[in-house]
Formats: C-alpha cells, sequence, structure tokens
C-alpha cells in the first residue's frame, strides 16, 4: 500500500487522518444526516464503508441489535467477494483465517449397494482460472468486523449506532433532508436490550437519503410500499453448524451428497473442525403454516446420519442451527421513485431478493448491491456528480437480481430432486462445472448507460469485455521492479481508475500516441482531469490514471513518461511515481498486452469505482473519454 503522502506515517498506515465529518463526527445519533443506512449486514455494511471514504457526507448506520453480530447465517465467499475485499484493504486478512474451497466432491448412491453412497467425481473449484483470487468459508461475522474496522479507519470515523430499530418513514417531505424516519431505541443507557424492545422511546431524525438494508422482512420495503414476489416456499431444509466425529472421508471437501434418504449439501468452515450441512428436509404441504421450522435438530441429525450411511456422524456439539422454506422472490422496485420525483429512499440485499442459501449467492450478490450504490451516493452528496446518477443504482441491481433468482431455482431445483428423479447422476456435478463463473460473482455485465459508454470500441482490449469486472493481471511497476496485480491496486476510495495501455513507440519518442494523448489531457482546460478535478486539490483527487508501456522496465524511467502519469497526491503536493508500469515479459508473469487482448497501438479503460468497466477508446480519441465523464460527472472550480 501507498502512505506518506499526508506526512509521515509511523502508526498504522491504514487509520487515515481524520477529515471532513470526522473532524467533529457526534458520537450520539444526531437528528440531521446525509444518509441514513438501516441495518448492519453485509449489504449496508459495504455501503457504509464506501461512504465513509467521502469526508463531506455525513453517514449514520444503524442497528436493532446491542452490539455486532455474533454467529452470522452467511459463509460463502465468492472469488468476486474476495476482490472486494481487496479493494477493501482486508483480503489476505480473510484468506488468512477463512477455509479455502479448492474442489467439490459429489456422492451418489452406490449402484452395487443402492443405501450406500459412493463418490462419484470431484470437481476442481476454478479449472479456468477466473480469478487468482480462492473461494473461501468464513463466518459472516467476521466480514462485517473488517468493515467496521474499515470506517473507523476512513477519514468520517465512521461507527454503527447500535441499539435503534427502524419502526416508519415519511418521504414526502421538502428541504434539504426530505426524509423522516421513526426510530425506537431497543436499549438502555447502559446499552443492554431491553426486555421488552417494543416499549423503548421513539425519535425522529431527518435524511437525504435513506438506504434500507434490513433483510428479507424489511419494513424499509414495506413503507415505500414494496412487496417479494415470486414462488411459494415449497421445500424446506435444516442447516446446522456442528463438530462432529464421522468417519466420512470428505468431511474436509465440500460436497453435493444425494442418496436415496435425500440430499446435504456440505460445507468446511474455518478453523479445521467446524462444518455446515443443509439437510433436506423434504417437500412442505401448502396447509404447513410453517409448522417445519419447528422441526428439533435431533431430527435434523437423524436425518443427516441416514443421508451419508455407511459412514458414521456423531455430534458432539451444535454451534448454530435452523430450519428454513426455500422460496425466490424479488421486489417490486428498489426505490421510492414511484412516490417522488427523485427517488431518495433505496433497498439493498435480502430487502430486495431472497433465495435459498445452496449457491452461497446471498451475501455475495448483497455486498455489490452495496458497493455500487455506496459510491454513487457519494459521488452526488460531495458535488462530484448530478442526482441523476444515483437512480442507476435500481436499474443495473434489478437485472442482477431477477439473474440470481432463475439461476437459484435451477440450483436449488437440482439439490432438492430425489435421486431416482435424476435423469443421470452427474447431473448435479455437470450443472456446478457448467455455471461456475455464475456463482463465483463474474457474470455480472451492465449494459450500455451513462456509465457504460456506447462508444467504446471494444476490440482494442477483448480481455475487459464493456459493462463486466476489471480482471487484473500482472505488471511490473517502472520505479522499483515490484510486480504487481494492477486490479489488486484499485482501492474503494471512490476514485475512477484510467489505465492507460501505450502503443509500441519508445516512451521518448515523438511518435508515441500515449504521450500525445497524456499532452492532451495535461493541457486541455475541457479534459476530464482539469474539468472534473477541484483547482486546489492533488491532481489524483478523482482520478488514478496508471500507465501500462509494451517495453522493459530497464528500457525507460519516470522522467521518460509524461507528467499526467504522475499527478501531485496529498496535501503536501508529492510526485506519485508508483502510476507507471512496464509488461512482465516473461519475469515473473505474462504480458499483459497479450493475456488481455490489448492492442499493440494502445488502448484507454476506464474503470467504475466499484470495479466495472465503463469504456475502452483509443489513444487517438481522447474527446471520447472526455465526453464519458461529462455525462457523468460534474465540472469543479
Amino acid at each position: 500500500m501507498l502512505f506518506h503522502h499526508h506526512g509521515y506515517v509511523s502508526t498504522n498506515p491504514r487509520r487515515l487522518p481524520a477529515a471532513g465529518v470526522g473532524l467533529d463526527r457526534p458520537t450520539e445519533l444526531p437528528d440531521e444526516m446525509d444518509v441514513l443506512i438501516v441495518g448492519t449486514g453485509p449489504a449496508g455494511m459495504i455501503a457504509a464503508a464506501q461512504l465513509a471514504m467521502f469526508p463531506n457526507v455525513h453517514t449514520r448506520i444503524v442497528e436493532r441489535r446491542a452490539g455486532r453480530l455474533e454467529i452470522g447465517q452467511a459463509d460463502g465467499i465468492q472469488a468476486r467477494s474476495v476482490e472486494t475485499f481487496q479493494a477493501f484493504g482486508f483480503a489476505s486478512e480473510i484468506i488468512d483465517e477463512a477455509f479455502d474451497l479448492t474442489s467439490m466432491a459429489f456422492w451418489n448412491p452406490d449402484p452395487q449397494n443402492p443405501e450406500n453412497i459412493v463418490r462419484t467425481s470431484l470437481a476442481e473449484d476454478d479449472p479456468e482460472g477466473v480469478s487468482e483470487f480462492p473461494h473461501l468459508i468464513v463466518n459472516q461475522a467476521r466480514i462485517l468486523d473488517w468493515f467496521a474496522e474499515y470506517m473507523q479507519n476512513s477519514p468520517t470515523r465512521m461507527a454503527p449506532d447500535y441499539g435503534w430499530a427502524f419502526e416508519s418513514l415519511d418521504d414526502s417531505g421538502a428541504g434539504e433532508h426530505p426524509v423522516t424516519v421513526t426510530l425506537r431505541r431497543t436499549v438502555d443507557e447502559q446499552g443492554e436490550p431491553l426486555a421488552d424492545p417494543a416499549s423503548g422511546p421513539t425519535r425522529q431524525v431527518r435524511a437525504k437519503y435513506v438506504v434500507g438494508a434490513d433483510g428479507a422482512g424489511s419494513r424499509v420495503r414495506k413503507a415505500i410500499g414494496h412487496h417479494l414476489a415470486g414462488d411459494a416456499a415449497n421445500h424446506a431444509w435444516g442447516v446446522m453448524d456442528v463438530l462432529a466425529d464421522t468417519d466420512f472421508p470428505d468431511i474436509r471437501t465440500k460436497c453435493a451428497i444425494h442418496s436415496s434418504s435425500g440430499s446435504i449439501l456440505h460445507i468446511p468452515r474455518e478453523g479445521g473442525h467446524l462444518f455446515r450441512m443443509y439437510v433436506d428436509l423434504g417437500e412442505v404441504p401448502e396447509d404447513d403454516d410453517h409448522k417445519v421450522r419447528s422441526t428439533p435438530i435431533e431430527e435434523v441429525i437423524r436425518r443427516a446420519q441416514a443421508i451419508v450411511h455407511p459412514y458414521r456422524l456423531d455430534v458432539k456439539e451444535v454451534a448454530w442451527s435452523s430450519v428454513y422454506e426455500v422460496g425466490h422472490r424479488l421486489t417490486s422496485g428498489f426505490d421510492n421513485r414511484e412516490r417522488c420525483e427523485h427517488p431518495n429512499v433505496f433497498l439493498l440485499g435480502d430487502a430486495c431478493h431472497t433465495h435459498s442459501a445452496k449457491a452461497g449467492q446471498g451475501m455475495n450478490v448483497s455486498m455489490q448491491d452495496g458497493w455500487n450504490l455506496g459510491w454513487k451516493l457519494g459521488h452526488v452528496l460531495s458535488g462530484m456528480a448530478p442526482a441523476e446518477l444515483v437512480p442507476t443504482y435500481s436499474e443495473e441491481r434489478k437485472e442482477i437480481a431477477k439473474n440470481l433468482i432463475d439461476f437459484d431455482k435451477e440450483w436449488s431445483t437440482l439439490m432438492a430432486k430425489p435421486i431416482s428423479e435424476l435423469g443421470d447422476p452427474n447431473e448435479v456435478a455437470e450443472f456446478y462445472t457448467k455455471t461456475a463463473e455464475f456463482p463465483a460473482g463474474f457474470m455480472t455485465e451492465y449494459k450500455p448507460s451513462i456509465l457504460v459508454s456506447s462508444e467504446s470500441d471494444p476490440s482494442l482490449a477483448t480481455g475487459f469485455p464493456l459493462g463486466k469486472r476489471f480482471k487484473s493481471e500482472l505488471v511490473e511497476r517502472s520505479c522499483d521492479t515490484n510486480v504487481k496485480h494492477l486490479g489488486h491496486l484499485h482501492r474503494a476510495d471512490g476514485r475512477w481508475r484510467v489505465y492507460v495501455f501505450a502503443d509500441a513507440a519508445s516512451p521518448r519518442s515523438e511518435e508515441s500516441k500515449v504521450a500525445a494523448w497524456a499532452r492532451q489531457i495535461e493541457q486541455d482546460p475541457a479534459s476530464f482531469r482539469n474539468r472534473h478535478t477541484p483547482s486546489q486539490a492533488p491532481q489524483d483527487t478523482v482520478f488514478d490514471i496508471k500507465v501500462v508501456y509494451q517495453q522493459k522496465q530497464s528500457e525507460f524511467a519516470f522522467p521518460d513518461v509524461p507528467e499526467l502519469f504522475r499527478p501531485t497526491t496529498g496535501p503536501l503536493g508529492l510526485h506519485d511515481v508508483n502510476n507507471i508500469f512496464a509488461t512482465c515479459q516473461d519475469k515473473h508473469g505474462p504480458d499483459i498486452f497479450d493475456t488481455r487482448g490489448v492492442s499493440r497501438d494502445g488502448a484507454v479503460v476506464v474503470v467504475r469505482p466499484d470495479h466495472y468497466i465503463s469504456g475502452v477508446f483509443g489513444l487517438d480519441e481522447p474527446q471520447k473519454v472526455n465526453e464519458f465523464f461529462a455525462g457523468v460527472l460534474l465540472d469543479q472550480d
């Protein structure tokens, strides 16, 4: 990581200097704020963590619980989420702590003895190398802890306000804070939970924007007149995190188990001993009225033991358990645009979409909801972008949610099918392998909009598809010969990334296209950097512009490179020479121009603050980059 640009640092460099609202942040929940987030689940916490990086945006996040979550229901962390954690600075810590899923075993009835199960196949988790990051298992509570630490270390010094439950809202107001929210206190003066939370005192706060991240039973969703619609639940599963003594050979491998007694999705947990089992409890009668949720844990264990026969499963401790019915529902709307001229109440995560836990998508997709909305609110409330940017959240994420529901229907149906109804015992394994990129989190592809340029030329960088996440690759940093993953340098700081891939000419050559492009951006008052960066701010305040040359690192040095790629940074105005790269050219890695299909004539790849590609442009058309940003950002003084 880079630091010292604010001055010499001898303490934790991840703790940025307090700024803006962080200089005098009220300890108690104030009467007015820019953004009020309801719910400290993954969607709400990542949105808050992103907003914490905008010093002049006052955000509060409230939670009805008295304190941090101790046991989270979600545990599967897809590779796309680990990429996201890299941007928030804690991927390596999570990887060290988590269980790494590298394969999945498939068990079916033994053809010779159908009462027993046998392993029929073992699938590699990411055989195509979709990501350099792993698929992990770790308690959701730990993810929330890391986001909370990121918030505390950010300029705004944000922290959750525990002990506040959402009661209602009125979004018909006018003025600077048009949304009035009624909250109820759920803890006493010592912070202990009230015996009767419904008896706590209420108070009202006012906000410019309200974000409902309060789960499947979202009261925020109900307050703006939306509802979940979709398939009714018709199949029940018991889920348990247990410590057990067993001779099942794949107890530390993720498994899909189909037997004559039912099905199990088995997931090893972090720590080397704990594991989770989703145990098939069968079809739920229409008149059940949720009675299946009262199934005792002893019955769930008994069914699990029958399914893994002939292997022994002696449960010693149940850390957590639950029974739920699978339903697939999507909200009727992601915001309150039907109630006001400009939407100012938004829904995230389970408040928008509910589904089974089998594909491990709930927390992962929810976090992308939160990151998508967080940077957009930050831009608008900081005066960087017009209010029209915020509604693009709903337009982009509702299609992603629908795709998730469709995928999960197919996957959960397969997992619940009796073995007698499977056309082929290997059907589940084949589906898992065929669709691996979707659950890994890499099928999101945003359509052309103000944020995804229709003026792009995708042929200039075929390995960076428009609207998809920026797939990282190794490059060599010019100033110090360090080999870095280019995408790993993209921090969740709210800035745009502009990756400039140079043409084949030498950096010092008068024929260099990238030098001409850089001069145009530096000298033209109407260039994107000059129009949208505050005049008194460091040059890298809004845009992180990096260049990758085709030459070897030894063939040029940073004084040979245009000043655009050596911007002033931080309050001291230091020049940053860490943005200039060479291709690896067989040293520690491949040539990024080859692996990502980048034209040898060069290209400019514009990447949004949340990692998704907004545009690919030629070096001879800087005006197209300028036009793109003019359609998204406001001019700055």
